[in-house]
């Protein structure tokens, strides 16, 4: 494979309704898009940064800079060793010697590895080694204004068809929705997700929660803290699943060991890519940890290699991986849709779609191209 150009492009894309977490409100969501051109085919993929750094460390701005100063003469460096026998395969190990930047690294290796993948007519999900053609669908819902505005929101996701419930919280916000939620709707696939909102002292608090029967209680504390979750996993019935913690195998491996969760979330991008979300499902498939894949309120770009991945025989729970219209009015590809609580995985080469091209121009904010 021969790499002619990498482009980057900032754009901003306004959310359907404010998704507000214990870090934030998002009414517009800033990303970073990669296009990876070689000779024989063009690959895409996105960066699931933020505008600020509150999420991770990385940040929008900050993604696109590493990628044009660090990774790009990286890899043209790399290119012009390798020659021909170019292969995206290697981009981890060329990009290895930049601590951190997981979410950039992702978005510069799936776009040429999508470009591999569409030039030899290969699938992404099967390159990945999916065993299904459709995944079920479940849904993430902000801190609402209201218990009431919460419920309504439960309701119109249940009857979109959605086949389970997730419920951010934070201090303040947790136990009385939770009840409410509970109450209303029965026994629904409900969890919540704390975005490492508490600390060791709220376990007795947390515990609380062990009266509705959740599948799983996401990231309580901070995501440095593996102890304290093995800690609070011994003090409380709901299982415990980390996210943000998981930032590789050797992290995940290091969390089962200590006893820290018994089921995670795999977001590609933040672990630094598709290659090796697929090494953490294969590590937790090896100890009968079920995995499922987290969002970042992807476009259908990222949505399209989410849903590929989804597809693999350990993702055991319905994942993040939500239509198109739950948050975009105008997704940047041809939207993806709810159909019985399942998404279908694409078909095509590579990961299966590609950007509108008006779309993509009209909520550009910046464009940079670097030839390789």
């Amino acid at each position: 494979m021969k790499l002619v150009e990498i482009e980057t492009r900032i754009v901003q894309m306004p959310l359907v309704a404010p998704f507000r977490t214990s870090f934030g409100t998002e009414t517009v969501r800033e990303l970073l898009v990669v296009r990876a051109e070689t000779e024989d085919a063009v690959g895409w993929a996105e960066c699931g940064t933020n505008e600020a750094p509150l999420y991770s460390s990385e940040y929008t701005a900050g993604a696109s800079a590493v990628i044009e100063k660090f990774f790009v003469p990286a890899l043209r460096t790399a290119q012009s060793e390798i020659g021909a026998d170019f292969d995206a395969h290697r981009v981890g190990s060329i990009l290895s010697p930049f601590k951190e930047h997981r979410l950039a690294k992702s978005a510069v290796e799936t776009a040429l590895l999508d470009a591999q993948l569409r030039a030899q007519g290969v699938t992404f999900a099967s390159a990945l080694g999916a065993v299904r053609d459709r995944v079920r669908c479940g849904v993430s819902l902000g801190i609402a204004a209201s218990t009431e505005a919460l419920l309504d929101d439960v309701a119109a996701a249940l009857d979109a068809g959605y086949v389970r419930i997730k419920l951010k919280i934070e201090p303040g916000w947790d136990v009385a929705p939770v009840r409410a939620v509970r109450e209303r709707f029965g026994d629904i696939d409900l969890q919540v997700d704390a975005n490492a909102a508490y600390r060791r002292g709220d376990a007795g608090h947390l515990a609380k929660l062990d009266a509705f029967d959740l599948t799983l209680l996401e990231q309580p504390l901070p995501s440095d803290d593996l102890l304290g979750h093995a800690a609070l996993a011994e003090r409380i019935a709901t299982p415990i699943c980390l996210d943000e913690s998981i930032t590789s195998s050797r992290a995940a491996a290091t969390a089962i060991a200590l006893g820290a969760c018994s089921i995670v979330n795999i977001k590609p991008g933040r672990v630094g890519g598709y290659l090796e979300a697929r090494r953490i499902h294969d590590l937790c498939a090896a100890h009968d940890v079920p995995v499922w894949c987290g969002g970042m309120l992807e476009t259908g770009i990222g949505r399209a290699a989410n849903v590929a991945i989804a597809a693999l025989p350990n993702f055991l729970l319905p994942g993040d991986t939500s239509a198109s219209e739950r948050y975009y009015a105008v997704d940047l590809t041809e939207p993806f849709r709810l159909d019985h609580g399942t998404i279908a995985v694409p078909q095509g080469p590579g990961i299966g779609v590609d950007p509108l091209p008006d779309v993509l121009e009209s909520v550009t904010v910046r464009r940079e191209r670097f030839a390789c």
